[in-house]
């Protein structure tokens, strides 16, 4: 016999009651190396697992985020009836910021941040929270640098131009030698447009004033103007 075949299976309606996609609303139940449970329903606990905590942040332990009785959101991931498993996410709840990174940061643009790591083969950056690119030690200077750490250390301000952007490896080029040649590219044309500028206006001027004098001359003179006498 068995007495929990009279009731009906609970996780059999749950797939339909909770598609994925659908918004909860729960206390976390207990806390684990690998993550949350939270609870859904009465005798129904959904997991959160490590990876579902954060986009960007390295979450080592969940009980560095929460602990037990909060109450959290969470979406929906699936529902395994067989196994009576509830996936859930956190961070499903918002978009991916590496989806959009190449909209916010697009190849050219310029960045600074912070140094958060001086390895030997180049400089980490805090382009945002839980977002970091990386300056070669190629791209440091148009000089050769052996070694990163003679020049910079972690806590740093530091400006460099994004070179390209990998969403899938969560990637970030950065060079702050591309971003030196930049700014002289950009100062050499705003001096050769002030040039270019300059000379226009003195032309301009100087044709102007010989109208001017034009429509104004008399017979005297302009025999003065060409050296002659009255």
């Amino acid at each position: 016999l068995g007495l929990k075949q009279v009731i009906p299976n609970p996780w059999v309606a749950l797939k339909d009651k909770y598609p994925a996609g659908t918004v909860i609303h729960g206390p976390v139940r207990n806390v684990t190396d690998f993550g949350l449970f939270v609870e859904v329903e009465e005798g129904i606990d959904g997991l959160v697992q490590v990876s579902d905590l954060h986009w960007t942040k390295e979450v080592k332990h969940p009980s560095e985020l929460y602990k037990k009785g909060d109450v959290v959101e969470a979406k929906v991931l699936g529902v395994d009836v067989q196994n009576q498993r509830l996936s859930l996410g956190i961070k499903q709840l918002s978009v991916d910021p590496w989806q959009v990174i190449a909209e916010r940061y697009p190849v050219g643009s310029k960045i600074k941040g912070e140094l958060t790591s001086v390895p030997d083969f180049g400089v980490f950056v805090r382009v945002e929270e839980g977002v970091e690119g990386l300056v070669h030690v190629s791209q440091l200077s148009q000089e050769r640098v052996d070694k990163p750490s003679t020049l910079y250390k972690v806590g740093d301000a530091i400006e460099a131009e994004v070179l390209h952007i990998d969403k899938q490896q969560r990637r970030i080029g950065l060079s702050v030698r591309a971003l030196k040649k930049t700014e002289e590219r950009q100062e050499m044309e705003n001096y050769l447009k002030k040039e270019r500028e300059g000379a226009k206006f003195s032309f301009e001027s100087i044709l102007n004033e010989e109208l001017r004098l034009d429509r104004e001359e008399t017979p005297e003179t302009s025999d003065k103007r060409k050296g002659g006498n009255p």
